[in-house]
């Protein structure tokens, strides 16, 4: 039986949970209030924004009401893009985004589209490089013409824009460049010889860019993310699974553990608005991964090792 004294104690839970809950909601409600009121007004060049990560992170910087300059290989999906954005959109509070052609593949007309990219508003605000060309292969079996493509795609289209626009923010002694990198771009996996050199470079190149810039006011952040769920996860069991079982466990986690692509947008938002230098968008089983490379690179190359003699390496990593 509960004394008079007894009951404000039974109810301390249940008011503590109604109060967090409640702090939480103006928690988040504000936050979201912030970041469009951070953005709003911002010109924003998006390097490749039909894809599934771009066109996510495109539609929140438009409803925050930043001034977009869409940029892609295709001029169909990015008018597509752009009509999917203004259709529901209120042309009072967002702007019209502009659109650009953009093909790191294709490196000789690059300097044009530099100029066509400073001409949209006169100057840039934030630079998100999010292109990427994906290639998984044995080495013996990638060309030298698909390494020298994929170096183009993942690094010299990246620095070469970067570097076309830096002039613009040297001269307003303010801006932003944000690299969505994949965290091979810090820990190179087996069968991902281009990609991961790629990564590792562009990454390099932003990290001695961030030092450089700093006294101008410009900012630069990376963010090192974990594969893209493009699509629903399969979740049937391989056909031919790793016969390692120490393997079996880390490429199941492998799989399972990626990012969505509203996820990484909704990262990429929160970036420009906190200036966050790095940002390592990982589950726990690639940050242990990395920890290992560092601390016992024996023990991991030996597993790592052990999962490309298994055979079924390649189809289980992503």
């Amino acid at each position: 039986m509960y004394t008079k004294m007894d009951l404000p104690s039974v109810t301390v839970l249940p008011l503590l949970i109604v109060v967090f809950t409640g702090v939480y909601y103006v928690y988040n409600e504000v936050m979201r209030f912030m970041s469009k009121s951070m953005v709003q007004n911002k010109v924003v060049v998006i390097t490749d924004a039909v894809s599934g990560m771009g066109s996510e992170c495109a539609r929140l910087f438009h409803e925050g009401g930043a001034r977009l300059v869409l940029c892609g290989p295709r001029w169909d999906k990015l008018e597509s893009l752009h009509d999917s954005l203004c259709s529901g959109s209120d042309p009072s509070k967002t702007f019209t985004p502009k659109l650009v052609l953009l093909d790191f593949s294709d490196m000789e007309n690059i300097s044009d589209v530099i100029a066509e990219i400073g001409e949209c508003y006169g100057c840039v605000d934030v630079l998100i490089c999010n292109s990427s060309m994906k290639v998984k292969a044995p080495v013996q079996n990638h060309s030298l013409e698909m390494d020298k493509t994929v170096m183009d795609v993942n690094y010299f289209g990246p620095i070469t824009l970067a570097k076309g626009v830096l002039p613009l923010m040297i001269t307003r002694r303010t801006g932003q460049f944000v690299l969505a990198n994949s965290i091979q771009g810090k820990l190179a996996l087996p069968f991902r010889t281009s990609y991961a050199a790629s990564k590792h470079a562009v990454q390099a190149f932003f990290d001695c860019l961030r030092a450089e810039v700093e006294e101008y006011g410009i900012s630069v952040s990376t963010i090192s993310h974990t594969f893209i769920n493009s699509v629903p996860q399969n979740t049937t069991p391989s056909k031919t699974p790793p016969t390692n079982p120490l393997w079996a466990y880390i490429s199941c986690l492998l799989n399972t553990h990626g990012v969505s692509p509203n996820d990484l947008a909704h990262e990429i938002v929160r970036t420009v608005n906190r200036h966050r230098r790095e940002v390592l968008l990982a589950h726990p089983i690639p940050w242990i991964a990395l920890y290992i490379r560092s601390l016992l690179p024996s023990f991991f190359f030996a597993v790592v090792a052990a999962g490309v003699k298994d055979g079924a390496m390649a189809e289980q990593l992503k």
